[in-house]
């Protein structure tokens, strides 16, 4: 397998992050317009074989970076494995060993991609940097960790602080690389959240979606997920928290090719009249990073953080705001009483254990896709 160098690989994808290319693929391209996700067929549910998936970019470390075609085939494959209970790819990885180089505390995204990757007849290795206190590129080179890992196993999954440490291992290493989560994006987390809704509602199409708190990495991911098939995107953050102008301007422009909108405002009545209110934590792991880490980018420590967000809890007065079919959407963990209220995130309104499922289902088709399997 030939080396790939920098100057070979990069490309403008995604702005706000490192330019890359394809890894001996062609770059993305924006094709049809979005359309809904198929759905499983009567034979997708007997175990019929998944249907194939190939992507259009060597790795995932943005739904940016994905085509529309992409995020559609993802979802589209995702649906069939889910209707199989993974029968129907049990042997899609077998022979394939996988790194999964977690820098960070998980649960939903540990357990998930472990499970994925046994369920194809793969073998996931659990590399916890996080115990130790270690980061790539700490102890020795990022070049000299990913050329190494390249040589052991058939794919990096990395759950990091660091986005540019992320794609400087991607524009290492000559195998596909995953975005376990950073401090900037979590596509995982988008895609599974794209599928939940489609599940939900039929298609994200015209739903109105509602993202409230912190516009963090997640909110990121979702609506870089939800303009790409042409969803409403309401984005409601207190002043100085949103995400970052440049990641707006990208998204807005799919969903003026699928027919989407992107709303950003403070105030937290906007909620009225949509479909999915969304949240996560107020406080994040990175807003506590370790030594030597960038500091919190919307400023101020915890404390100050709860505070500026007091106003933007999800409550039972804000739902009732909502869709009367509104769905609730977090990507947990949640800290109850806070962003959110017991009574809203275990009431009948709750879609959050949905979504924790279909990670699994969604980072399945995902690696499936990368590695052509």
């Amino acid at each position: 397998m030939p080396k790939k160098t920098s100057s070979s690989r990069r490309s403008t994808d995604a702005p706000g992050t490192k330019a890359r290319t394809a890894k001996s693929r062609p770059p993305a391209a924006r094709t049809s317009p979005a359309r809904p996700v198929a759905k499983a067929t009567g034979a997708s549910r007997a175990g019929a074989s998944a249907p194939a998936l190939t992507l259009s970019r060597p790795d995932l470390l943005t739904v940016a970076a994905l085509s529309i075609d992409d995020v559609h085939n993802i979802l589209r494959t995702a649906a069939a494995i889910k209707a199989a209970r993974g029968a129907n790819v049990a042997d899609r990885l077998s022979g394939r060993a996988v790194a999964m180089i977690f820098e960070k505390a998980s649960l939903r995204t540990r357990v998930s991609f472990e499970v994925g990757i046994a369920r194809m007849g793969g073998h996931p290795i659990f590399y916890d940097l996080g115990a130790s206190g270690d980061r790539i590129g700490l102890r020795e080179s990022v070049r000299d960790f990913a050329r190494n890992m390249e040589r052991f196993v058939d794919m990096i999954i990395a759950r990091v602080y660091s986005q540019a440490i992320l794609e400087e291992v991607a524009d290492e290493a000559r195998i596909p690389v995953i975005n376990a989560l950073s401090d900037d994006h979590h596509p995982c987390q988008g895609l599974a959240d794209a599928l939940t809704i489609t599940e939900k509602f039929g298609t994200i199409r015209g739903t109105r979606v509602c993202y409230i708190g912190d516009g963090n990495n997640v909110c990121v991911s979702l609506l870089e997920s939800c303009c790409k098939l042409g969803g409403h995107v309401t984005i409601i953050c207190p002043e100085g928290y949103t995400p970052p102008a440049e990641l707006i301007a990208r998204a807005q422009a799919d969903a003026d090719l699928t027919g989407g909108s992107i709303t950003v405002t403070a105030d937290a009545r906007a909620v009225r009249g949509q479909q999915v209110v969304y949240t996560d934590c107020w406080v994040s792991m990175h807003h506590a990073a370790p030594a030597g880490h960038a500091p919190d980018a919307g400023g101020g420590d915890p404390a100050s953080r709860v505070a500026a967000f007091a106003a933007y809890q999800v409550n039972d007065e804000l739902m009732d705001l909502a869709d009367t079919r509104a769905i609730f959407m977090h990507c947990l963990p949640a800290h109850r009483g806070e962003e959110v209220t017991d009574s809203v995130i275990d009431g009948r309104q709750s879609a959050v254990y949905d979504q924790a499922e279909n990670r699994l289902w969604a980072q399945m088709a995902v690696m499936l896709g990368l590695l052509k399997a």
